[in-house]
């Protein structure tokens, strides 16, 4: 009988995919549960896989001609209430501050005192206060397009929370921009979402499809909602970032108007976009395996450990020194456009503990280098594309020329096994019985992974998707942007349907 092989993480996926999840972000050191309900304390590892995130991203942002700016984490209550449908969109979400300082009450403990004017909403999302502030800037045409983003932390009251999908406060930017036609604002919206799908596949090797959201999954107060969404390992899909074209309606809410060129005053035309730590969370769930993270090399906090092998303290000296001057020479040399990442693990750890540490963490390429590796000048690597045991010798100088031909090769080979995923697990649906047969679990008590993306003929309507959402928790993802029109008929309704829409279990 063969010897079943041992996992670093338990469960594995397919036996409780959701909390191999939570046991992935425990075995990386990459965040955990804080004294606050519902928020979590982001850990240096995943902080890491963050700032790398926000470089990426800040640069795209400036590339396409936008600035950074910050905007009051306190938003006044009236604020909100101009935005009727915004306001209704987030009112169950909204932390509200109503005092503005504490005393000592009467057995001693604290309590709130000094009762404000006016209640303030901490930041859901900033479209009202920024807007008061551009409708102060914007006077005229030639002050347009105003192109702005601002990196920044968000509060919206979740009741059921997971560590980087769903939490209480999170980390995110949003970007908001004014623009003088409506042409303008929506090839803003689509420019950014471009810049968001781009970012996805090139950056974090995770395939999406880009799409227009329909009525009911739209942003309160958009005229229209795009967005990108991935599928995860357990086949539901995962927003992964959405662009608003808002038309005129924060404009007239913010009172956003311009002088033309014609001297006419008019309302001016805007647009927001937005991505968040979910993508830490997408990242995970995209190509972590049963061992553990698994970091694409663009995004990784480091692209190669150095884990010295030493036996007695004859040798240690020497062998760090190989190390360390081994560390010197990757980081003269550059991977996408930056220099090679790299750590020497010099604790005094078990080699099998370091080594299954760094497994657990994601980091792209391993070396080992003990006195028989130095006689040989050579080094020992274990690629985390590849099974634990799949390791190699490879001598010095080789490895030095390809590594970043080695980085490459896992970044492509993370994204070639997304997209056949995908692939795999996408069909196309033509009748609403197998549309329900195909989201429903064969073990209703403890529900396997199932299902995936559904492409169906759908015509929107609010009703359809509100009862497929009560029957089956699925969701309509977006009507995809790209590809031909097909005429069919919806699978719900009989009416005529132009595309096929993407429909989904999600986060």
């Amino acid at each position: 009988m063969a010897k079943q092989e041992k996992n670093a993480i338990s469960p594995t996926r397919s036996e409780d995919y959701a909390e191999w999840y939570q046991q992935v972000i425990k075995a990386g050191d990459l965040a955990e549960t804080s004294p606050v309900r519902g928020c979590m304390v982001i850990k240096p590892w995943g902080y890491a896989i963050w700032e790398n995130i926000q470089r990426i991203l800040d640069g795209m942002f400036k590339e396409t001609g936008h600035v950074n700016a910050y905007f009051p984490l306190f938003i006044p209550l009236s604020f909100l209430q101009k935005e009727a449908e915004h306001v209704e969109g987030f009112a169950k979400e909204c932390a509200v501050v109503t005092h503005h300082r504490l005393k000592m009450g009467p057995d001693g403990k604290l309590i709130p005192d000094g009762p404000l004017e006016e209640p303030l909403v901490v930041r859901p999302t900033s479209e009202t206060i920024i807007g008061a502030m551009f409708a102060k800037w914007v006077q005229s045409y030639r002050d347009l397009p105003l192109l702005m983003n601002q990196w920044a932390n968000v509060v919206r009251w979740e009741m059921r929370t997971r560590m980087f999908l769903r939490t209480t406060e999170f980390l995110w930017q949003e970007g908001h921009t004014v623009h003088a036609d409506q042409a303008e604002a929506m090839e803003e919206t689509r420019r950014m979402l471009d810049v968001y799908a781009k970012f996805a596949e090139n950056y974090m090797a995770m395939p999406v499809i880009r799409g227009e959201k329909t009525e009911g999954e739209r942003f309160p107060g958009a005229v229209s909602t795009f967005a990108i969404e991935a599928m995860m390992q357990d086949r539901k899909a995962l927003q992964a970032g959405t662009s608003h074209f808002l038309g005129q309606n924060f404009a007239k809410s913010s009172q956003i108007k311009f002088l033309d060129a014609n001297n006419q005053e008019v309302y001016a035309w805007t647009t927001s976009w937005g991505v968040s730590t979910r993508l830490i969370g997408g990242l995970i769930m995209a190509h972590s395996d049963d061992d553990g993270l698994v970091l694409p090399p663009k995004l990784s906090p480091l692209h190669v450990v150095i884990m010295p092998v030493i036996h007695d303290d004859a040798t240690k000296q020497s062998v760090l020194d190989y190390c360390r001057k081994l560390a010197g020479d990757l980081k003269k040399t550059q991977y996408d456009g930056a220099p090679i990442r790299v750590d020497v693990d010099a604790r005094e750890l078990r080699g099998g503990e370091k080594t299954w540490g760094w497994i657990k963490k994601g980091v792209p390429v391993r070396l080992e280098v003990g006195p028989r590796d130095i006689a040989s000048d050579s080094v020992f690597m274990g690629r985390r594309d590849k099974a634990p045991k799949d390791r190699t010798s490879m001598p010095r100088e080789a490895f030095l020329a390809g590594i970043p031909q080695i980085l490459d090769e896992i970044q492509q080979s993370l994204l070639s096994r997304a997209v056949e995923f995908r692939r795999a697990n996408t069909v196309n649906i033509d009748n609403k019985q197998e549309f329900y047969s195909f989201f429903t679990p064969q073990n209703a008590q403890k529900p396997e992974i199932h299902g995936g993306f559904a492409m169906c003929h759908y015509c929107p309507d609010p009703a359809v998707e509100e009862q497929i959402r009560n029957d089956l928790n699925v969701t309509v993802r977006c009507i995809p942007i790209d590809g031909d029109e097909e005429p069919g008929t919806c699978i719900f309704t009989g009416r005529p349907s132009t595309k096929r829409a993407v429909w989904a279990k999600s986060y």
